[in-house]
């Protein structure tokens, strides 16, 4: 089975880093503290981390060293638009051990949702009309990306007007839900989140910093608190 689906369906609820740089030092630190699935980016420019992705040729080597450091989940943001999506390189993605793609709704050619071997997540932003996610799941669609918190308010800390989003995509969209890290997600919120019902948390930059010991420290805190709700 892919290994996103079967954290997803095996799992009460995981813990996945978004890595600002494609980097494996990065990579291996956060699996060293706790983390169970990566994800990496190519073709887009990253808003929390302020970096730019260049194309796959640039990182190929570099994705399978990561592969090669463990069995979990890795996944990929393909592009930062639908021109900056190539079917040539989504093509490369499994044999490289890529697991799945994560791609903004209204950045998502339709060719992807025919990838066979990728399992397929797409996210929301702030100004998606939130009720249209009751269609994702006739699409083949393996989990949503709950990106729902405006650009403005990155980094601040987590409301109960956010839980009550990621409650209604849970109820509505028929497919699990992954929460990244747009507010400073700290082990105190993780009960909540949990009890939101959403299937995973994704850390990245807002939450970890762009620093190997921002990474060890914000994983391990929030491995010990997952670890805490029990049952896992």
């Amino acid at each position: 089975m892919n290994r996103l689906r079967s954290a997803l369906q095996n799992k009460r609820f995981s813990l996945f880093v978004s890595l600002y740089a494609n980097d494996a030092q990065l990579a291996l630190a956060a699996l060293e503290e706790g983390a169970e699935g990566l994800k990496v980016h190519m073709n887009v420019g990253h808003r929390a981390s302020g970096n730019h992705f260049g194309p796959l040729a640039e990182y190929e080597m570099t994705f399978r060293e990561i592969r090669a450091l463990y069995d979990g989940p890795l996944g990929i943001v393909p592009g930062g638009s639908t021109d900056d999506i190539h079917p040539e390189e989504i093509e490369k993605l499994p044999g490289i051990g890529i697991d799945f793609y994560s791609i903004y709704a209204f950045h998502l050619p339709s060719f992807l949702l025919r990838s066979e071997q990728l399992a397929r997540t797409f996210a929301v932003n702030d100004s998606f009309d939130l009720k249209l996610v009751q269609g994702a799941a006739p699409f083949g669609i393996d989990a949503l990306e709950a990106s729902v918190v405006p650009g403005d308010e990155y980094g601040s800390k987590l409301t109960f007007a956010d839980l009550l989003k990621y409650r209604y995509l849970v109820e509505t969209s028929g497919v699990p839900v992954i929460v990244p890290s747009q507010r400073k997600i700290v082990p105190e919120d993780i009960p909540a989140l949990y009890d939101s019902g959403v299937k995973a948390v994704l850390i990245g930059a807002m939450a970890t910093g762009k620093t190997e010991d921002g990474i060890r420290r914000t994983v391990s805190e929030l491995r010990n608190a997952i670890d805490r709700l029990g049952g896992n």
